[in-house]
């Protein structure tokens, strides 16, 4: 597929083309040769108590999944039953087994297999494909991932960000905040503002007051990137953790935020957005003050953007080889997946 080659020279390199971006053809590639094989935010370990249902990019991979904590490990396997593919757990709850409302099927907390009702004289049964399949799952710090078939181990799509963030600082931050924001624009319109600073001074003019644009830094990783802000007087803003395809970690004095970004269609996602906070007396300060007003600012110059690409006179741009650093390694890792 050509026109998804992206030069590794960013001085000579130009953006993905319009069609990446409106074609449905080019959505729906996404989804499998992209998502499937990355890892995605299911959650904090302290949420798990028991058995707790989580659906994998909800709209979008849509995939039905069940966290089970059991004598404090947990696990993930798929929520679907084994005989006649009803969902296993609708809601939260504590049992001892796990249980088919459909028939009966029941299995253990290690997803085995353990009875079914009426199966006398079924010939080769039960068999390991009776049992439910285990799904991966990683955990950094508090938080769980998983992925359907991960290209490469999460800590390699963390980066060496995971060795230099103490994580752990915030296991004990609350959880203030959980929005939605719906959007109408493509999914990596969104990643790619995120992913470089170069807007800040022209849209979010609040921001610019205390981000000192001048020493605004990215770094580069295999399936990561990092960005950078200090304030005027050299005081560490805030650290942008963007991990592929479309999860962002924002390390603030106070605390964290986390966007997720829920691909819908070809011109229209949703932005789910937690806040967690560990230091209530920076909280509502420094550059992580007001992420309401930027979310907004951000969301108006991407819809913006995709109206303009559905336009018959734009194809490609260009990259600033100082400032879209970030946008440009995004594009080669979309260019790489999609093959």
């Amino acid at each position: 597929m050509p026109e998804f080659t992206i030069d590794a020279d960013i001085r000579r390199a130009s953006t993905l083309p319009a069609n990446f971006y409106t074609d449905e053809q080019f959505f729906n590639m996404s989804r499998e040769r992209i998502f499937t094989l990355s890892w995605h935010l299911v959650g904090t370990q302290d949420e798990v108590r028991n058995l707790k249902p989580v659906t994998l990019l909800e709209d979008f991979l849509d995939e039905p999944l069940l966290l089970v904590e059991n004598k404090g490990a947990i696990k993930c396997f798929s929520n679907v039953c084994t005989h006649r593919g009803k969902i296993l757990v609708d809601e939260p709850c504590l049992a001892g087994l796990i249980r088919c409302g459909y028939h009966g099927r029941r299995f253990s907390l290690d997803g085995k297999f353990v009875s079914m009702p009426e199966f006398e004289g079924v010939e080769n049964f039960p068999s390991v494909a009776d049992d439910l399949p285990q799904i991966p799952l990683e955990r950094w710090g508090r938080f769980l991932f998983s992925s359907i078939s991960p290209a490469a181990p999460l800590n390699e799509f963390l980066g060496p960000v995971a060795a230099s963030i103490d994580i752990n600082e915030y296991s004990d931050a609350r959880l203030v905040s959980n929005k939605l924001y719906s959007i109408d624009a493509h999914w990596a319109l969104y990643c790619e503002n995120y992913l470089e600073g170069f807007h800040i001074p022209f849209v979010h003019h609040s921001l610019n007051k205390v981000v000192d644009y001048g020493t605004y830094s990215t770094d580069l990783y295999r399936y990561s990137s990092v960005q950078t802000g200090y304030e005027p007087d050299g005081t560490l803003a805030g650290t942008y953790l963007f991990i592929f395809p479309n999860l962002m970690f924002n390390f603030y004095p106070w605390g964290i935020s986390v966007n997720i970004v829920r691909p819908v269609s070809s011109s229209s996602s949703v932005i789910e957005y937690f806040t967690y906070v560990s230091d209530d007396s920076k909280f509502g300060s420094g550059a992580g003050a007001d992420l309401e007003r930027v979310e907004l600012e951000d969301e108006a110059v991407v819809e913006s953007v995709q109206h303009g690409i559905r336009s018959r006179f734009y194809d490609r741009g260009r990259y600033s080889p100082s400032k879209e650093k970030g946008t440009h390694h995004f594009h080669r890792l979309i260019a790489e997946f999609l093959g």
